[in-house]
């Protein structure tokens, strides 16, 4: 099988935030075909993007700024809910169910990657509209 040597961006969502809501997060998964590092984000939605962790501590939730995020080769990175994310800080504008908009990624090796990034409803755990849990329901026929 043929290997590209492209960046493979998908999944890209965040969530919409209420009216009055000065920050928003983007999710999405990255997959590199030789070892990169995701150093930086940018988007215009935004003052400042950047990458951040997040992590429980006891019941005390941390959130910490990173300075990069390896990509080791042919192997997806999931930036999610609950670990690491895209943070927007100073949002122009709500971010609104069913809209998109711009995020640039700035890798080491293969620089900068732009894609899209639909806006899920609030509360969503995915793309696509993903319920709230992350425990897998069973088909209803």
């Amino acid at each position: 099988m043929a290997q590209t040597a492209q960046v493979e961006i998908k999944d890209a969502w965040a969530r919409a935030t209420p009216g009055k809501a000065e920050n928003g997060a983007a999710y999405l998964t990255i997959q590199s075909p030789v070892a990169d590092r995701l150093v930086g984000v940018f988007s215009p939605v935004a003052k400042k993007a950047g990458l951040h962790t997040m992590t429980m501590e006891g019941s005390v939730m941390k959130m910490r700024p990173l300075g990069g995020v390896d990509l080791p080769a042919n192997q997806p990175v999931a930036l999610k809910p609950g670990g690491m994310h895209i943070m927007l800080e100073g949002l122009n504008e709500p971010l609104q169910a069913g809209k998109s908009f711009p995020l640039t990624l700035n890798l080491e090796k293969a620089g900068q990657k732009q894609v899209e990034v639909t806006v899920e409803k609030a509360g969503a755990a995915g793309p696509g509209g993903q319920a709230g849990t992350d425990m897998p329901m069973p088909a209803k026929r």
